[in-house]
């Protein structure tokens, strides 16, 4: 059962121990009250403003399990603030490095920095959970999609009209990649329920999958050199960085210019640009 309670009272609480800096955004004037407004909460954990009213106000609402993911997430909670959200809200607090939409408040606060390096967090299985606006101008919009339309495995797998972002001829070395490093993440820790039933749906609709899974092979991903074909601007020879949160087993991905090359105008131009219509 949900504490309506506590739940709007801690709510309230960690809305106003926040800065609009400390979520990446502009204070936009002088503030009667401390910390955010309701509105920017509501905007971060991408719900209505009167949805959220009604949560602070104990107006009797029951919050899902992934809405409080993506409050925990929004108001930058650290592991034992969210997993008491989620006590208080009628769930059981997520087991450590589930895929459950929390991100690392360490790693949320380097994405909030960063304008000009592409940035993105994906969970243990590769799903994306945080952008930053030059992520999505580079790969296209990923975090909040539903299902697991957000996770590279999937995409990959099984939208494969959407690889043209990469050359033809690294297609099948990425493929091995990412099923070497599923495999790692779903076993390293012990059982992970989300990503055994993920695999086991790529297994059932894709036969590509099924014949590298086959192979065996795990490894990790923690960097590697990127060649991008983007329709805007063109290919970006980009080094892929990769920052792991022990704690949560997220990952923070950065994309910076490989040095000799144009990449970085060509990102550079690629920001002016701004957000541009992507379909995966």
């Amino acid at each position: 059962m949900t504490d309506r309670r506590e739940l709007g009272r801690f709510l309230r609480a960690r809305r106003e121990a926040l800065r609009p800096a400390d979520v990446g955004l502009f204070p936009g004037g002088r503030r009667r009250t401390p910390g955010l407004r309701r509105e920017e909460v509501a905007m971060l954990a991408n719900i209505s403003t009167d949805y959220y009213e009604r949560l602070e106000q104990t107006r009797g609402v029951n919050p899902s399990e992934a809405l409080i993911g993506a409050l925990a997430r929004a108001l930058r909670l650290s592991t034992d603030e969210r997993d008491h959200l989620y006590a208080v809200a009628g769930y059981q607090p997520p087991q450590h490095h589930s895929a459950d939409g929390y991100a690392d408040p360490g790693l949320m606060h380097i994405v909030d920095a960063l304008t000009d390096t592409p940035a993105q967090i994906v969970d243990e299985v590769g799903t994306v959970i945080v952008q930053n606006a030059a992520a999505v101008a580079l790969l296209g919009p990923l975090a909040n999609r539903p299902g697991r339309e957000g996770n590279g495995a999937w995409l990959w797998f099984t939208h494969p009209s959407g690889r043209g972002l990469y050359p033809q001829e690294d297609h099948a070395s990425l493929g091995r990649v990412i099923v070497a490093d599923l495999r790692a993440a779903v076993y390293r820790h012990g059982p992970h329920p989300a990503g055994e039933q993920l695999v086991n749906d790529l297994l059932e609709r894709s036969e590509e999958f099924s014949a590298i899974w086959e192979l065996g092979e795990v490894a990790t991903v923690r960097s590697a050199r990127k060649t991008l074909l983007h329709p805007h601007v063109g290919r970006l020879d980009l080094q892929c960085d990769v920052v792991l949160s022990p704690s949560t087993g997220n990952r923070l991905f950065l994309y910076r210019p490989q040095p000799g090359t144009d990449a970085a105008e060509r990102l550079e131009f690629l920001r002016v640009l701004g957000h541009q219509t992507f379909t995966t």
